[in-house]
């Protein structure tokens, strides 16, 4: 039998259609010149799982001006997912509006969203994907850790700055402790280059030269 390999970071996001609450959608094609991110969640009508769908829902305004899709997943029948979000909607006075995918096992399969040990529910994964359908970033949490999507926010927000301005995302940006706001110039490969660093760059050295943007 054949072994299938995880799609990685920088990998191209596998071509697949699924089954969602809003039809059926080609991934990452459906998605094209825009950022997408595809979160999983092991199950329906559970309280983290519940309080992670309002944090993005109450979020996806401020994606979607990031030029930046949600797409959630679980193994669970379209039926149950239209189900949970009549729930939301009646019980939480909130409204779903990205899709959901309702998955047979394929796309957890393909995506390594089954893990030893957690039974057939999904991991609590994320995959942003940028708009030319690369993946840029993969993370993975417990069942019982809820996530912080003030930080994919903040993620994408970082990817886009990066890409635009060729530079690095400091730790915490854009609170860095060090240098706030501003990026880091990528570190010189060359002498020559090296000591124009620091004269055209605020610098703490040659390799650590930080600008606004």
């Amino acid at each position: 039998m054949e072994e299938m390999k995880m799609p990685l970071i920088g990998d191209a996001f596998p071509t697949m259609e699924v089954q969602t609450t809003h039809g059926k959608k080609k991934l990452p094609g459906d998605f094209n010149g825009k950022w997408f991110i595809l979160f999983s969640h092991p199950a329906d009508f559970t309280p983290v799982c519940t309080t992670e769908f309002v944090a993005f829902q109450k979020r996806y305004g401020e994606f979607k001006k990031l030029n930046t899709e949600l797409i959630g997943l679980s193994v669970d029948q379209v039926f149950s997912h239209i189900k949970w979000e009549e729930w939301i909607r009646e019980k939480l006075k909130i409204d779903i509006e990205f899709p959901i995918i309702a998955d047979t096992g394929k796309v957890a399969n393909t995506l390594g969203l089954i893990h030893p040990g957690k039974g057939t529910n999904t991991v609590r994964a994320i995959f942003m994907v940028d708009p030319k359908g690369i993946i840029r970033a993969i993370l993975y949490y417990p069942q019982e850790l809820g996530r912080n999507m003030d930080e994919f926010v903040r993620m994408i927000k970082g990817f886009q700055v990066s890409d635009k301005n060729g530079v690095a995302i400091p730790a915490n940006w854009p609170n860095n402790e060090l240098i706030k706001d501003r990026v880091i110039v990528p570190p010189a490969s060359d002498v020559v280059t090296a000591k124009k660093r620091l004269k055209e760059y605020d610098c703490y050295d040659w390799w650590f030269c930080h600008k606004k943007v």
